[in-house]
């Protein structure tokens, strides 16, 4: 099988929110982006399988053989399509860090599985290429903002997903700072208790519904609250102290609300203006508790991962 070479790009994404654990997640302007090559028209280099090659990050560490998530993701969706796959080079363009929460992995399946639905002549929509990768990788909530873009809610019900996209306010942004420590997601769920108290629970879901409701209105003020969680941040705080101070710094600066972006370690704030006071302040707590890191101001992102057919404007 060959084909015409293409690209592909993925967004970053960010999960719980705060408050919602494993059921928001919300697509940002960071974004990998991958070539895609058939062996067949590399001259010298055909026949020798697919290959893989990493610039940016992960690029000393990630598989570069048919182990790597993109060509397993890519592989997965052949065989759903009862297809052989060709041989490809891929060349991985990563700007998503790894094990910070923020999708990285999501990233790399939402791609691959775009890549390969080009390939095959897009038998498969979007609903389709979300159930397969949760399937992929275990939970649905990154992976649907990686696949549909935007903020999206989705619910796991009998191995089926309902989604629902939430709107965003067009001025919202987002700064990050990104620590240097990696937390494994593994790791930080395994961290979480199997039982709640009641009155936990109901904190979340009050603020789970605060938050969708001030996104889908516009109303930031309900942010700071809206963000609060009981569930997961309490006790993935071990695993990265500084988190509340990251939160407080944000806040004290002018941020609309502050939480750990997936299972972390990244700290995300929300805001509407003085973006460059909340980096200033989150980076000096940081200092002054002697971890090192960087910030990155982005914003939320309609587009999930798609093949690119124009010249390039998002920050790839």
């Amino acid at each position: 099988m060959s084909f015409a070479p293409f690209q592909v790009i993925a967004p970053a994404t960010t999960a719980n929110l705060g408050p919602g654990y494993d059921c928001l997640g919300m697509a940002l302007d960071i974004w990998n982006r991958l070539e895609v090559t058939a062996v067949t028209s590399l001259g010298a280099n055909a026949g020798v399988g697919s290959t893989v090659e990493i610039i940016g990050e992960g690029s000393q560490e990630l598989e570069t053989t048919r182990e790597n998530l993109v060509h397993r993701s890519m592989a997965f969706l052949f065989r759903e399509a009862d297809q052989e796959m060709p041989p490809v080079h891929l060349k991985c363009h990563n700007k998503i860090p790894l094990a910070r929460g923020l999708g990285s992995s999501a990233a790399a399946i939402a791609g691959g599985l775009v890549a390969a639905n080009e390939i095959c002549g897009q038998p498969f929509g979007s609903n389709e290429l979300l159930e397969m990768a949760a399937t992929i990788e275990g939970h649905p909530d990154n992976v649907a903002a990686a696949v549909l873009g935007g903020l999206q809610l989705v619910v796991s019900d009998q191995d089926r997903l309902y989604t629902a996209a939430i709107n965003v306010p067009t001025d919202l942004s987002a700064v990050l700072f990104v620590p240097e420590l990696r937390i494994a997601t593994k790791d930080a769920r395994a961290v979480l208790p199997e039982k709640v108290s009641v009155a936990d629970a109901v904190h979340n879901m009050s603020r789970t519904a605060l938050l969708v409701a001030g996104m889908a209105t516009n109303k930031p003020e309900y942010f700071g609250i809206a963000t609060e969680d009981r569930l997961h941040q309490p006790y993935r705080q071990p695993l990265f102290p500084v988190m509340k101070l990251l939160f407080r710094a944000a806040l004290d600066a002018g941020a609309l609300g502050a939480f750990l972006s997936g299972s972390g370690s990244t700290v995300l704030a929300l805001a509407k203006g003085r973006e460059m006071t909340v980096a200033y302040e989150m980076a000096e707590a940081a200092k002054q508790a002697g971890v090192e890191g960087r910030v990155h101001i982005t914003r939320p992102t309609e587009q999930g991962a798609h093949v690119l057919t124009s010249p390039q404007s998002q920050n790839v």
